[in-house]
């Protein structure tokens, strides 16, 4: 199973927002929520669609890769969801990312947009030293992988959500005694009120890709700005081990991004202008 289904089950919380149990029947309340969140999730993408053209942030992520957990990353971030019309394709999926820090990738740009670029990321080196060598790279091979637990293709709420699909279905063949959700109000995020939602699976089984997995949503925005998960203990009584979290700071939605942002050859990017993918 991929690790970005793991993330997806955390947007479960998205179907809890705003909604009670659904009629009684003869499903448990945790299979009755997770039915819910399926067809939540489903108008959630439907909304988004159609009302979250683009949007830019600060993400800081943190992963565990290959079993070591590495540190904190800060990047400037510019998305752009895909938009089909009349069955065709008028604007393509796009991310643009600038590494802030840590000091060894600082600079460092990424672009990919869907179906251009022989499907490949535009990437300037960044870091210490040959920082402006710019190269075209396959987005799922060892290079590009190197320090992530996903793709580039995979980033975006969007995203999340479809996974979220997949895994709501999953979750439906797994004992519903061994999913716990609990709910808390008024957290914080970088002065953002959330609604926290953490799914905890008390039973540690092959199956499971989380023990822990904590969601907070932006409660004037309904969108996901924070997302932790964790991972059983090594040893009995042991803490939970952080598998991979994100936090999306300074989120703006629909600031107008347009091909240039996209584009390589930006001035306001330091990619080598020169260099043809």
């Amino acid at each position: 199973m991929s690790g970005l289904r793991m993330i997806a089950v955390a947007g479960l919380a998205l179907g809890l927002l705003g909604h009670g149990p659904g009629p009684a029947t003869a499903e448990t309340p945790t299979e009755s929520a997770l039915m819910t969140v399926i067809g939540d999730a489903n108008q959630l993408h439907r909304d988004l669609t159609e009302a979250v053209a683009d949007y830019t942030c600060t993400l800081v992520k943190r992963e565990r890769v290959k079993g070591q957990l590495l540190g904190h990353e800060y990047m400037e971030l510019k998305l752009r969801h895909r938009q089909v019309r009349d069955g065709q394709m008028v604007v393509p999926f796009s991310v643009y990312l600038r590494f802030l820090s840590p000091d060894d990738v600082q600079g460092r740009e990424v672009i990919f947009v869907e179906g251009r670029n022989d499907g490949k990321i535009i990437a300037r080196r960044g870091g210490r030293r040959f920082a402006y060598v710019t190269t075209a790279v396959d987005p799922l091979s060892d290079l590009a992988m190197e320090r992530n637990r996903y793709p580039i293709t995979h980033v975006g709420i969007k995203n999340l959500i479809d996974e979220l699909l997949v895994v709501g279905e999953e979750e439906l063949q797994n004992p519903p005694e061994e999913l716990e959700v609990k709910q808390i109000d008024g957290a914080k995020v970088a002065g953002r009120t959330c609604r926290v939602i953490q799914f905890t699976h008390p039973v540690q089984r092959e199956q499971y890709r989380y023990h822990i997995a904590r969601i907070f949503v932006d409660q004037e925005l309904n969108i996901p700005i924070r997302y932790a998960a964790y991972d059983f203990a090594d040893e009995e009584g042991g803490l939970p081990k952080l598998l991979e979290e994100y936090t999306y700071v300074n989120l703006k939605l629909n600031v107008g991004l347009t091909d240039w942002d996209f584009d390589h050859r930006n001035e306001a990017y330091q990619f080598l202008k020169e260099f043809q993918p």
